[in-house]
């Protein structure tokens, strides 16, 4: 038994050291930061005031006691970074900054080689378009302008010339015919094709490659016979045959215009209507939170169908939250069970060490065993505390929007261009101001509650105090409900709805055992990576739908009662 008294004596002042070394540490963490929390004088998420607090701790000669002097400061734009998250790491209480490092990606290059990259093909595409247009209209003005030698006044007589530039009616009908043609091609390449390109690929796009080759070999074939016949047209004229009529040329780019009217067809056909039939089906689950959709697409190749999927993911996908991951643990857990044993006898034997390595051994079994109750009962406490927190936000909105009211002035004329006017109703004067300082008026009076929900529900690094007055200056603006001012911080979807991810160009890494380039077909299994978020792509073909014809019998649609004794009619 002494030898009991002294081991627990000396246990107790090592557990009082290090709970001492503890405290001096956290205190002078606290004094060299002046930080904005204390979790030794606050009860839980109740003390989330829109406030930051200084403490300071000092150790004076006053009887042996501590004196803490806390200074209440104005709140600092960080005000949603500055909370202390319970974590189920190493550590039982870690600042949400530091949870985050490394969670949201950095910005993309944005280098010269980039952007080469990025405008290369809209650059090559956009300067072939210009001179396949172009180029009816040049073959149809040169002979006015005297490049050829077939109609310059030196190599044939005047009247010749005049007859051979001459346009009678039928060369007038072309004229006008080539001029509305290439003002349809000129309006359906700028409907269709001219637009900003939506993403960077790694590989070409074999369909739009296509078309840029025949629109090259079409126009440099058609530049080439134009040459050759206005030359030969010139020969003959010298040594006395029949050269080449205006009229002919006319029709030569007409034709021109044709065959570039239905290149534009065949490239609408290939690039914008050919992968509209579904044909396909993906399944698309993102690691690591599991949120999955499913997808019909068309023929696609694989690097366009990641595109698509880009796409959908940040219109359609609810934005993942990394800090959810990490839920409050519990007090059990926190706790954990250790275990201590002591030589009553001071006699250690072989047999005692095995006996107690098999008690540790069940002990830690049981508490394996039921670990999936313990999340469970986690899980179910975290999800009444939201439900809690959003009640109490939703009251506080409702209440906070019955103080605002907007002034019915029928000699102001709102339009959208002109900020709306409005008061905040008081007890002692009604006051008039536009929507953004109505919104600082009355957000004091729900941002305890609006702090209180964005805590437990992780999304506090994604709302800052400048974007919610803000918001909320546009829903009084336009006359909202509180539940439409809510619907950001209540629906966390689309993920284009989170500030972080608002960026103009977001980088992704496609990982596929197939050339990019290639269609997609059954089997196909792709992913797209951004630092600790991946989506994983299924790809599965479209079963054949067989419908038959079933034709029912007019005559067998009559029906008899059956009656019996039982039967309440």
């Amino acid at each position: 038994m002494e030898t009991e008294s002294v081991k627990s004596g000396l246990s107790e002042q090592s557990s009082r050291g290090r709970r001492s070394r503890n405290h001096t540490h956290r205190s002078n963490r606290l004094y060299s930061n002046r930080s904005s929390r204390s979790s030794r004088h606050r009860k839980g998420e109740d003390s989330m005031a829109p406030f930051q607090t200084s403490v300071t701790l000092t150790d004076d000669n006053r009887d042996g006691q501590e004196v803490i002097e806390v200074q209440i400061l104005p709140q600092d734009d960080n005000w949603g970074e500055n909370t202390t998250a319970v974590t189920g790491n190493t550590s039982e209480q870690s600042d949400v900054e530091d949870a985050s490092l490394g969670s949201w990606p950095g910005e993309p290059d944005t280098g010269l080689g980039f952007l080469c990259h990025r405008y290369l093909g809209s650059t090559i595409t956009l300067v072939l378009s210009v001179v396949a247009f172009l180029s009816p209209l040049t073959m149809v003005v040169l002979p006015k302008l005297g490049f050829f030698p077939a109609l310059v006044p030196g190599s044939v007589g005047t009247q010749q010339r005049m007859r051979l530039l001459s346009c009678g009616a039928e060369c007038k009908g072309l004229l006008v015919s080539l001029a509305f043609k290439l003002a349809l091609l000129a309006a359906g390449a700028w409907g269709v094709f001219l637009r900003r390109p939506r993403a960077t690929m790694p590989r070409i796009f074999l369909f739009r490659a296509a078309v840029l080759v025949l629109v090259l070999v079409c126009v440099f074939a058609y530049w080439l016979f134009y040459v050759v016949q206005v030359t030969e047209g010139a020969v003959q004229s010298a040594v006395g045959g029949d050269p080449v009529e205006y009229k002919g040329l006319v029709a030569y780019a007409s034709s021109l215009a044709d065959t570039l009217l239905f290149i534009h067809y065949l490239a609408v056909v290939l690039i914008e209507i050919r992968h509209l039939q579904p044909t396909y089906y993906i399944k698309v689950v993102r690691s690591p939170d599991g949120e999955s959709r499913s997808y019909a697409v068309g023929q696609l190749s694989i690097q366009r169908t990641a595109v698509w999927i880009l796409e959908r993911y940040y219109t359609e996908f609810p934005s993942y939250n990394p800090y959810l991951e990490r839920l409050p643990v519990s007090k059990s857990r926190k706790a954990g069970s250790s275990f201590k044993f002591y030589e009553v006898d001071g006699i250690n034997n072989s047999s005692m060490q095995q006996s107690q390595s098999r008690a540790m051994l069940a002990a830690h079994a049981r508490r394996r065993d039921s670990s999936h109750n313990e999340r469970f009962y986690e899980e179910h406490d975290y999800e009444r505390r939201v439900k809690k927190r959003k009640a109490r936000l939703i009251t506080a909105a409702e209440e906070a929007f019955t103080h605002i009211k907007r002034i019915h002035n029928e000699q102001v004329v709102h339009s959208p261009s002109k900020q709306a006017h409005v008061h905040l109703v008081s007890t002692v004067s009604s006051i008039p101001m536009d929507p953004h300082e109505a919104a600082q008026a009355v957000f004091p009076s729900m941002a305890r509650s609006l702090q209180k929900y964005l805590r437990v529900t992780r999304q506090q690094p994604h709302h800052s105090v400048e974007s919610i007055l803000a918001h909320l200056a546009d829903c009084l603006s336009h006359d909202l409900t509180p539940r439409a001012f809510l619907e950001p911080y209540l629906v966390p979807a689309p993920v284009l709805q989170n500030e972080k991810e608002q960026k103009r160009v977001q980088t992704w890494a496609l990982i596929c055992e197939e050339l990019l380039s290639r269609p997609i077909r059954h089997g196909v299994t792709f992913q797209l990576r951004q630092n600790d978020i991946s989506l994983i792509c299924h790809v599965r073909a479209l079963p054949h739908f067989n419908i038959t014809e079933e034709v029912v019998d007019p005559k067998s649609n009559k029906f008899v009662m059956r009656l019996n004794s039982e039967t309440s009619v």
